[in-house]
């Protein structure tokens, strides 16, 4: 018997948002656990706005509508970062807080930026 093969792509069943921690529980049993700064959309979102999520698919991403985030939980396995770029990101939050000025640099990353 091997364990190379995957029988079936990872999938989220249930996510919590707790202590500036993503928590995504897996269908198989595992649970995952990363810094809400990898995700400046999250870090960066109203409580109400973190709790809106669903699971795409058969859970094999989640989305949190209200904040146009998307996330695949192979992604979130692979241990990869928001992609987002500085720029995007501050669009973003300019139209969310309107009359926001620009982050400093040290801000963004520290929301998630490698």
């Amino acid at each position: 018997m091997t364990t190379l093969i995957l029988d079936r792509e990872p999938a989220a069943s249930k996510i919590t948002i707790r202590s500036e921690k993503l928590i995504v529980d897996l269908a198989d049993g595992r649970t995952l656990v990363v810094p809400l700064e990898w995700y400046p959309r999250l870090a960066y979102a109203a409580p109400r706005e973190r709790q809106n999520w669903i699971l795409l698919g058969k859970g094999y991403a989640i989305e949190w509508p209200d904040l146009d985030e998307h996330i695949g939980v192979a992604s979130l396995l692979a241990g990869h970062r928001s992609g987002e770029s500085r720029k995007s990101f501050e669009r973003w939050l300019a139209r969310k807080r309107p009359g926001s000025r620009s982050l400093p640099l040290k801000e963004v990353r520290r929301a998630g930026r490698k």
